[in-house]
């Protein structure tokens, strides 16, 4: 299968996205991907890269919280992100003419941007997007209140995951032992358990943050690279998003 990768940022105003799909794009189904904070579109191949090589096509933005933008942070950076994604979907015929289904996937802060429009609340507001079936949340943020740790993010990080109802796949690692909770690792296992509907949890043994290298090749950021688990997730998701079984899969736990 030939990938075809957008050579030049295609304008969403005010965004710009990467595209990465393949060169037959009838009747493809979507991944809209966000990034972690500080990050952009130019990331996370080694998952971009897979799906698109098994027939998705993968749209990321640069959000405004990348540290190439250089733009100062403010306290309603996580909405802005929401709105980015809607901006997107609201355009999505023209980026991928005939797509069928439409999925949202992030790593990190981008994790609760994709839950967002899952279900996910954030100060109680809904952006929940009936656009979108299905969602896969990397490595994402726990509850806050009394389970954060004294961080400039505490406005940020009050998901509420008691109306994210729609399918997802939920990937941690039991050694992601994050400086924002005083928890410890399974506190990114809460978009799991907190949450009703559909639901599965990957959990990979002996991975950090970056669950063995998913934010790029030879990322600086990756702290436990590790090519196997990489590979797990590359195969799990993919399943996954395809809409095949996942019972019996090592590592996966499952709740209707």
């Amino acid at each position: 299968m030939t990938i075809i990768v957008s050579t030049k940022p295609i304008k969403v105003p005010p965004l710009r996205v990467r595209v990465t799909a393949p060169r037959e794009r009838d009747e493809t189904p979507v991944i809209l991907f966000s990034h972690g904070f500080g990050s952009s579109y130019d990331a996370y191949g080694p998952l971009v890269d897979h799906w698109a090589t098994a027939g998705f096509a993968v749209i990321q933005p640069t959000h405004l919280d990348s540290r190439r933008l250089n733009v100062p942070v403010t306290a309603d950076s996580w909405r802005r992100r929401v709105d980015d994604l809607k901006a997107i979907l609201d355009r999505l015929e023209i980026l991928v003419p005939g797509h069928t289904t439409v999925a949202v996937a992030g790593h990190s802060f981008g994790g609760q941007t994709a839950g967002n429009l899952l279900g996910l609340r954030v100060h109680g507001e809904d952006h929940r997007d009936e656009r979108v079936t299905a969602g896969v949340l990397l490595a994402t943020a726990g509850r806050g209140g009394d389970d954060l740790a004294d961080t400039p993010f505490r406005d940020w990080l009050s998901p509420d995951f008691s109306h994210m109802s729609t399918p997802a796949l939920v990937v941690v690692g039991d050694r992601d032992d994050s400086p924002l909770t005083t928890r410890g690792p399974d506190w990114t296992a809460d978009p799991y358990h907190l949450s009703p509907g559909p639901k599965a949890l990957l959990t990979l043994a002996g991975a950090e943050h970056s669950l063995g290298g998913i934010p790029g090749y030879e990322a600086r950021e990756t702290t436990d690279e590790n090519p196997a688990h990489v590979a797990t997730i590359q195969r799990v998701t993919t399943a996954f998003l395809k809409g095949e079984s996942l019972a019996g899969v090592a590592g996966v736990q499952l709740r209707a």
